[in-house]
């Protein structure tokens, strides 16, 4: 019988894995299959991995992403939270922006709504009070997720060890300050070459934006990780996400924050 593979071991592949998928563009298996990665402990622990040795490259983290903000998505799953990822600063484009489809897999789109934080949160888990104090302008933004496992064949830990299959994305021009849009309200429509492909609204996403990014708020104090100001936050998806491929035009209006548009190369 063979000796079961350490943890440490078996955490060093599966982040090795992931890691050479991206650089070379190839999908790989999912790592809960190939390498036993099993359990949240674990898949977050791989992205970090990950995240320290692009730390070590000379990336900066510039904010996170949050995941299942949708119900349905988080019982087709059965978690009952949403998740995260890290962002950094190459990912960023802005409004307009052509993005190499080169640097990406299996690109899918999405539509947010993206926070600045406006001043640096403390060690403790923030009150709700102290986290909208906090919380600067909103944007709209489109998040091209990318996932390193082939066909998007992906259970919980397979996403959350591959950084929330983190892109890129797209920031608008005009931030919003808090309180001169009604986020949970605002409706948001998104067309791929003209023709609509998504709708949705701010309620979508846990039932308001806001409520998504005081989850994250909350969850990175307890990990030692607090937001700081200048950060931006990736509240998750308004509507269903849709595939896209070189060539195509995006372009999203989210009702109250304006528009926001980009396109693959």
């Amino acid at each position: 019988m063979n000796a079961p593979v350490p943890d440490d071991v078996k955490l060093a592949a599966a982040a090795s894995a992931l890691a050479q998928a991206r650089s070379s563009g190839r999908p790989i298996a999912p790592i809960t299959a190939s390498h036993g990665i099993a359990g949240l402990e674990q898949a977050y622990a791989v992205a970090a991995i990950n995240t320290a040795a692009r730390l070590a490259q000379g990336a900066r983290v510039v904010g996170s992403k949050i995941g299942l903000t949708s119900h349905a998505v988080q019982q087709q799953l059965g978690v009952d939270q949403p998740d995260f990822g890290v962002l950094f600063d190459d990912m960023e484009y802005l409004d307009g922006d052509a993005i190499p489809a080169a640097r990406l897999m299996q690109p899918k789109a999405e539509v947010e709504i993206a926070f600045i934080v406006g001043h640096a949160l403390g060690d403790a888990p923030p009150s709700w009070s102290e986290f909208v104090r906090a919380i600067a302008y909103a944007l709209p933004a489109i998040e091209i997720v990318d996932s390193a496992i082939s066909n998007w064949n992906i259970k919980l830990e397979d996403t959350v060890a591959d950084n929330a299959s983190c892109g890129v994305y797209v920031l608008g021009n005009q931030p919003m300050a808090l309180g001169q849009a009604s986020l949970a309200g605002a409706g948001m429509q998104f067309h791929r070459n003209g023709q609509l492909v998504s709708t949705g609204s701010g309620a979508a996403c846990l039932g308001h934006p806001l409520r998504a990014a005081y989850w994250l708020a909350r969850t990175m104090a307890r990990l030692g990780q607090p937001l700081q100001a200048g950060q931006l936050v990736l509240s998750g998806a308004l509507g269903p996400m849709v595939a896209i491929q070189a060539g195509d035009q995006l372009h999203a209006t989210v009702g109250g924050l304006g528009s926001v548009a980009c396109h693959l190369t």
